[in-house]
């Protein structure tokens, strides 16, 4: 099969008639018809046609080693540095096509899963641990051009280090029977970002300090598995206009609930359970990190840029340039943005072969790069907010300028290099951007992307080479070991 287009992708989907619910209705009919949903699916159909654009195939499609089909690159195991690169320049070309607002792109879990099949011998020989099913699962995926969400947050219900939940309904998904046709699994997870708007769901662990061993599994399945249901939050489009609404019209990514309900899990789709150390340390000893963080750091780099460039859009229309506490502004961004290029440039020149021969990126650039960007982005939110100013809060509609009103908008809401439509264009991106709650949505999801920065820093503490610093210094002083 190889590589879908936008076509295919959306008549799968409207096939698998996952159930999802929204504002207390289960979704009936064409999914990819549903308001709160179709701007979003569009979009990613845009994403796979984009994989034939006869320009960009070379660069977004490679051979499959197993049907010598044309297959995503976000699928490619990286066995040299240029393979890397391969993988970034197709990472960014999907991301240039959204501004870098998708999060959840397919590149992101397809390379979730490449890193899962690139380090799958770590389970080999350990109990209750299936690594030949995580392989099965990547060729498939590969093969098929599947799409996925993931899910592997356990409910906010006690968020104490010590807590272990004691009630006598599961509220955390977890095993609650082990048959002969597989696990069944009762509970929910959080927070599966396009919950219900793929073909399958992939269930895990982030690593923590303490883990039940009926919450130690990991699995992926159809997302139209029986007893399993996708409850989503608010939707946060404006509305259908991409004049008013530019942002959120296309790219509002729907957050869900996972709820379990007696969901059998069969064999063939089990990764591991009822084992501890793979649920504490598969993550962390696996290739997952340095691959994903690979990915959304190149993901975050052309959002960087598409924030610039509205940022310079401002300044030109409204001429503020000359300003110094403009340009000051306008600097912070382009230092953020340049220091994020050097750490992932950085991450591939130092890329090295695994144990399992695979190519990976340098870890640490990466982690600084993840510490480095939930802080500077909110601030890139409130620089955009500073140089529009009250211009922000003052935005007729598209409709507005199909009225008898146009005349008085041409006059008083023109810029100084606009015209007053394309002023008022301007600023409803900006403001979609930083201000509605679309905006303030990508605000907190980019703060949480990899977890709690408090925690973001203390692994970096932990991984960083600290001991031949240390060992300078010691020399320095002539320092001596107690005795």
């Amino acid at each position: 099969m190889g590589a879908v287009n936008g076509k295919d992708f959306i008549n799968r989907l409207n096939q698998l008639n996952n159930e999802i619910w929204f504002d207390g209705v289960r979704i009936q009919g064409k999914v990819s018809e549903h308001p709160a949903f179709k701007g979003l699916i569009q979009t990613k159909a845009s994403l796979y046609d984009l994989q034939h654009d006869s320009n960009l195939k070379e660069q977004m499609l490679f051979l499959s080693p197993q049907t010598k089909e044309l297959v995503g690159i976000s699928y490619l195991q990286p066995k040299t540095k240029e393979d890397l690169i391969k993988r970034r320049t197709m990472i960014e070309h999907w991301a240039r096509h959204t501004g870098g607002m998708v999060g959840r792109s397919p590149d992101y879990l397809n390379t979730v899963l490449m890193s899962f099949a690139s380090s799958a011998n770590l389970l080999i020989g350990k109990d209750n641990c299936f690594p030949k099913n995580i392989q099965a699962l990547y060729e498939r995926a590969r093969e098929k051009d599947l799409s996925f969400t993931h899910t592997f947050i356990t409910p906010q219900v006690n968020r104490s280090q010590t807590y272990f939940e004691c009630s006598e309904e599961p509220i955390s998904a977890k095993v609650i029977d082990r048959n002969e046709e597989g696990i069944v699994i009762k509970g929910a997870r959080l927070l599966a970002t396009q919950g219900g708007l793929t073909d399958e769901v992939l269930v895990f662990h982030a690593p923590r300090l303490f883990f039940e061993m009926d919450e130690a599994f990991a699995f992926s399945i159809p997302s139209n598995t029986k007893g399993l249901k996708f409850i989503c939050r608010e939707s946060f489009i404006g509305g259908e206009s991409i004049f008013d609404h530019p942002l959120s019209s296309q790219y509002e990514e729907m957050d869900s609930i996972v709820v379990f309900d007696h969901v059998l899990v069969p064999w063939d789709r089990v990764f591991f359970y009822d084992n501890v150390e793979a649920a504490r340390s598969f993550l962390s000893k696996s290739s997952f990190s340095p691959f994903a963080i690979h990915q959304v750091v190149t993901r975050q780099i052309v959002k960087t840029e598409f924030i610039l460039g509205i940022a310079e859009l401002l300044i030109e229309t409204l001429n503020i340039s000359d300003y110094q506490h403009i340009q000051e502004k306008l600097s912070e961004i382009i230092i953020g943005l340049e220091t994020m290029k050097a750490l992932l440039e950085k991450s591939e020149n130092d890329a090295k072969l695994d144990e399992c021969g695979y190519m990976r990126p340098s870890i640490i650039p990466l982690q600084v790069a993840s510490n480095v960007f939930p802080k500077i982005y909110p601030r890139f939110s409130e620089i955009i907010q500073l140089i529009g100013a009250s211009g922000m809060v003052t935005l007729p509609t598209e409709k507005a300028f199909h009225s008898t009103i146009r005349g008085d908008l041409d006059q008083y809401l023109q810029g100084a290099t606009k015209t007053a439509e394309n002023r008022i264009k301007i600023f409803r991106l900006a403001w979609d951007l930083t201000m509605s709650s679309f905006g303030t949505r990508q605000t907190q999801y980019e703060r949480y992307f990899f977890g709690d920065p408090v925690r973001l820093s203390s692994s970096l503490y932990e991984d960083y080479p600290k001991e031949k610093y240390v060992k300078i210094i010691n020399t320095f002083l002539d320092l001596k070991e107690k005795q």
